[in-house]
């Protein structure tokens, strides 16, 4: 399935500069621009969820406590390779 983008002049120059030096269709350079922005929004919604936390005592120190005991699960013997 195909749709089209509206873009600005500017953007569409920069695209098709893209696609020409990295000899890639500028359906590829947009699709790994957007797969881009979709992990670095994730990131940043990650980093200030646990910014949130640490502002939190008590729910940061329920979660240190939670931690500690998953971190044991660690201590089974079984050595790592």
């Amino acid at each position: 399935m195909s749709s089209q983008v509206r873009v600005s002049k500017n953007t569409h120059q920069l695209l098709r500069s893209l696609s020409l030096d990295e000899g890639k269709s500028m359906h590829e350079i947009i699709e790994k621009a957007v797969e881009n922005y979709r992990k670095k929004a994730f990131l940043e919604g990650l980093s200030d969820d646990f910014r949130r936390l640490r502002s939190n005592a008590k729910a940061s120190q329920e979660h240190e406590e939670e931690t500690a005991v998953w971190d044991s699960a660690l201590l089974d013997g079984l050595e790592n390779e």
